[in-house]
């Protein structure tokens, strides 16, 4: 039997914290065969459709949009962690389960009308993705879709983006936290 992008992904139990099920892409990435697989069906729902730039959430994000603009021949903007970019940016603040945190992104990475579809590595609650969201909006760029390897439904995520009305492309899902 063929394997799955699944079938890449292992499990961390108690990882950060107990009663946490970590799902831990890095053996996906680590794998040649998995690696291309994900990449090719991260592209695949969007064959045929324009898209300007490629944006990647820090940090497993960058991993997988660089590699996917690439595949594109498209440019990639990267979405960090508040005061990791050097140039000029604006910032998005969003909660998570623990708090919050800030991510930015420069001003001058996307011209208003271009294309985006934004790429991460897992969709739990939805705050990141969320607030990647608003800042490609505040800069005039249109999301064609979302991105993901792993979504964990019971968290919220997609149904949080989608009643935002973005379109959602995971290529698994796990259950549980």
């Amino acid at each position: 039997m063929a394997k799955t992008v699944k079938d890449y992904i292992r499990t961390i139990v108690d990882f950060p914290h107990e009663g946490i099920l970590f799902r831990d892409v890095t053996t996906l990435f680590a794998d040649a065969r998995g690696f291309r697989m994900a990449i090719d069906q991260l592209l695949h729902p969007y064959a045929g459709t324009r898209i300007d730039k490629v944006v990647g959430l820090e940090a497993r994000g960058f991993i997988l949009g660089g590699a996917v603009a690439h595949q594109l021949s498209t440019g990639f903007v990267p979405i960090r962690k508040k005061g990791k970019l050097p140039g000029q940016t604006i910032a998005q603040a969003y909660t998570l389960e623990y708090g919050e945190a800030v991510v930015e992104v420069h001003d001058d990475a996307i011209q208003p009308g271009e294309k985006v579809l934004l790429v991460d590595d897992l969709l739990a609650t939805g705050g990141t993705a969320e607030a990647g969201i608003k800042l490609v909006e505040r800069l005039g760029g249109v999301l064609v879709g979302c991105a993901f390897v792993v979504d964990l439904p019971e968290l919220g995520g997609r149904r949080k983006l989608e009643a935002m009305g973005m379109e959602v492309h995971a290529l698994c899902e796990f259950e549980g936290l």
